[in-house]
């Protein structure tokens, strides 16, 4: 397996010629996002000002400005929607380039043996199986797919992004949905080299970092009860909640603990495992 400083030649000898390459097309992507948006918003503001018109009584002007106002609507309108379709596919193209040269590349090179498939993700089963997150989804979606294995242990990860709905009805009977994020980050699926019979769940613990000790006594989980760990910095960043309070110390050996720690330190996201 590569080792950083390897990666880090990569980056230099062919990953930074190839991202600033396609800086040009980020760049037109950009530009006519905002085009599109521009000639859309601007119908609007043009009635607005038309508006401005009226109320200061310019009527002769405004007959004047009749004949054509329509016209320019549609054009301004058109040419809006023309810059964000146009967008569009170039959005997709620009997404595309980036994962078979960069992304897939630098996969590549920590590992040949892995597999990359930028649009694919964790199955669904593979995170209801997890149990981490019992919220009912309503929209699952996913990619950049990575399968491999770390010495002996076989994983899988993508970017995950589940949702659910809500629907609300205002007091003149209009529905309005709302999504609501369940998950949204990195997922792993690993193997873990070790015979285990229970569960054991491992959040961020927010309760103690709020309220102190107090919050220690507050803290329970359908997910089992609350684990004592003798690690003092990994109780103020997680809580453990297991069916069997063994098993969970057999798990979280003191080495596992401080390596949860420091992935902790280097990233500043929430984790659960």
């Amino acid at each position: 397996m590569i080792q950083r400083e390897q990666l880090a030649d990569l980056y230099e000898n062919e990953i930074r010629n190839r991202l600033t390459g396609l800086e040009g097309l980020r760049k037109k992507v950009a530009l006519r996002q905002i085009a599109g948006v521009v000639f859309l918003a601007l119908p609007i503001l043009v009635f607005l000002g038309l508006s401005g018109l009226v109320d200061e009584g310019n009527f002769l002007f405004m007959a004047d400005l009749m004949g054509w106002i329509p016209y320019l609507f549609i054009g301004l309108v058109l040419a809006g929607i023309v810059f964000l379709i146009l967008n569009y596919s170039q959005k997709r193209a620009y997404r595309r380039r980036y994962k078979e040269e960069v992304v897939s590349e630098i996969v590549k090179a920590i590992d040949p043996e892995w597999r990359y498939s930028a649009d694919d993700c964790i199955s669904s089963l593979e995170y209801a199986q997890s149990g981490l997150f019992r919220k009912s989804y309503d929209r699952y979606r996913g990619d950049d797919l990575i399968c491999g294995q770390i010495e002996k242990t076989d994983f899988r990860c993508s970017e995950l992004h589940t949702e659910y709905k809500t629907v609300t009805t205002d007091k003149d009977g209009k529905r309005k949905e709302t999504w609501h994020t369940i998950f949204r980050g990195l997922f792993f699926h690993a193997d873990f080299n070790k015979n285990i019979h229970a569960q054991t769940f491992i959040e961020p613990d927010t309760s103690e970092r709020l309220l102190g000790k107090f919050g220690q006594k507050l803290q329970f989980s359908s997910k089992g009860k609350l684990v004592k760990l003798e690690n003092p910095e990994f109780e103020k960043i997680f809580a453990v909640f297991s069916t069997d309070q063994t098993e969970a110390r057999y798990i979280l050996t003191p080495a596992i603990m401080e390596a949860l720690v420091n992935i902790y330190r280097q990233y500043k996201r929430k984790m659960y495992l």
